[in-house]
């Protein structure tokens, strides 16, 4: 019997043994090392760990379980695969250090500009005129593989220069589009308040009319791009009617200052600033005509918040597939991890999820292309992709293992940066109210009256219509937090 005890641990020790045995001249890694060699920022080989590859060599892309790739057009799919190659070529081997250090990879925007994807959408003026579900693919391929340019792309194209197109006078598209469609102009969208986030409707910024223009006063925080964008749309209550109005505010305005939000653990290469508008003088020609109230920020954000459902769907297929490829390189136990059962039901719940998000955006950008989408939809897919993307985040960041918080290895800075995308355009609560609105009747965005209140009474009086009216824009807006 007491042979059994020394057997077993003789064993044990055989395995420790195997990892601890150089590896063989034809393992993976050794390929790796003598082709690449170098720091984990290149070649994907990182020599204090060469049990697996880093994210600087993006794996390749084995997500489409159900072949969705045949929901695409032909052009659809050559986009898609443009921008994968661009991402996993040029971002992959260099975001994490710019993710590590909070900075905004800035000698990449030629080559990204390159990519011909600004002003997805827009006709004309320079923009490509993407059909949405081709701009979904390319919010997918770009988050995919970084997160943070994923939404500098879409602040700069899908809010700053959307608001343009679609509520901008002629002379302005002319001016702006041609020049942000090539980066050589970079936007931002100025919404979200420190007093006001998911209550964005009721934002406090003014607009006084002034001789030759207007003069704008407040504050605006999460504004991304902020702090070096060369456009600012900026949304404050014009004093003269009480309604929401937008301005076109240019970089270096007297009256503007910038500072960076600091220590964020999300999107940390996006450069998140607060901005302070302070009598800053701006002219009649810088006002959107276009816009008249804040209902008006609908037109925007109908298309926008499509692209922010689609951004969970890009970032958990980077996550899924990291990990498919470590679990087939990492060893435990004398074997792949791929091999465990434990393993392959996480690899499993998570491929399938993916599915599910992949076609809730799909089906979301085709009723919008049908002219049938309505913003409760839009909110309900945008609030159900975000929870469903923390979910397959997180267990991805499990089958790493301690890699898993490691941000070259990708999933740690994913797991990160998905808390972001929870919150923003409309945080997961305001968005399933909007959802639980349209279908209960009842709106549940403002706490309960007390009893014997005025404004409890039944829904009549001025003090019942104001409210009737905010719900209406919580509803459309649904707490437009700014990126």
């Amino acid at each position: 019997m007491a042979s059994e005890p020394i057997a077993a641990a003789q064993g044990r020790l055989g395995v420790l043994a195997q990892h601890l045995a150089p590896p063989e001249a034809g393992d993976l890694l050794v390929q790796q090392l003598t082709a690449g060699g170098g720091s984990h920022s290149r070649g994907g080989y990182d020599p204090t760990f060469p049990q697996a590859t880093t994210s600087a060599a993006f794996p390749p892309a084995v997500f489409d379980l159900l072949a969705l790739d045949g929901l695409l057009s032909p052009e659809e799919r050559a986009l898609r695969d443009r921008v994968r190659a661009y991402m996993e070529t040029h971002v992959a081997p260099v975001i994490a250090d710019y993710w590590e250090k909070a900075e905004f990879p800035h000698p990449l925007v030629p080559s990204f500009a390159a990519l011909g994807l600004a002003g997805g959408p827009i006709k004309g003026y320079g923009c490509p005129g993407l059909s949405i579900l081709a701009n979904g693919m390319a919010v997918v391929e770009v988050g995919r593989v970084d997160a943070s340019c994923s939404t500098f792309l879409l602040v700069h194209s899908h809010l700053a220069m959307l608001t343009i197109a679609l509520l901008g006078s002629e002379e302005q598209k002319q001016e702006l589009l041609p020049r942000m469609a090539k980066f050589e102009l970079v936007g931002c969208w100025a919404l979200t308040e420190p007093s006001n986030g998911s209550d964005a409707s009721a934002l406090t910024s003014t607009a006084t009319k002034v001789p030759g223009g207007w003069m704008l006063n407040g504050y605006k925080r999460w504004i991304g791009n902020g702090t070096w964008a060369d456009v600012c749309i900026m949304w404050a209550r014009n004093n003269q009617d009480g309604q929401v109005n937008a301005f076109i505010v240019r970089k270096g305005n007297p009256g503007l200052r910038t500072s960076k939000i600091q220590n964020k653990i999300a999107l940390r290469c996006v450069q998140n600033a607060d901005m302070e508008f302070s009598q800053c003088f701006v002219p009649d020609s810088a006002r959107l005509p276009g816009v008249s109230n804040f209902n008006d920020t609908n037109k925007v954000l109908a298309i926008s918040r499509i692209m922010v459902a689609w951004q969970p769907v890009g970032f958990c297929a980077g996550v899924y597939d990291m990990a498919v490829r470590y679990c087939s390189e990492r060893k435990q136990f004398g074997s792949a991890l791929g091999g465990f059962q434990l393993v392959q039901e996480r690899l499993a719940r998570m491929g399938g999820t993916i599915q599910a998000m992949w076609l809730a955006c799909w089906r979301l950008s085709k009723l919008y292309e049908e002219g049938r989408m309505t913003h409760e939809q839009a909110s309900l897919v945008k609030a159900w992709t975000s929870a469903r993307g923390r979910e397959v985040v997180a267990l991805g960041r499990e089958l790493l293992g301690g890699n898993g918080i490691l941000s070259h290895f990708h999933v740690a800075k994913a797991f990160c940066d998905i808390e972001a995308i929870y919150t923003y355009e409309g945080t997961y609560d305001v968005n399933v109210l909007v959802a639980g609105r349209r279908i209960t009747g009842a709106a549940a965005f403002r706490a309960p009256a007390k009893a014997g209140s005025s404004s409890a009474a039944a829904g009549t009086g001025a003090g019942a219509k104001g409210h009737r009216e905010g719900d209406k824009e919580q509803q459309q807006g649904a707490g437009s937090r700014a990126k």
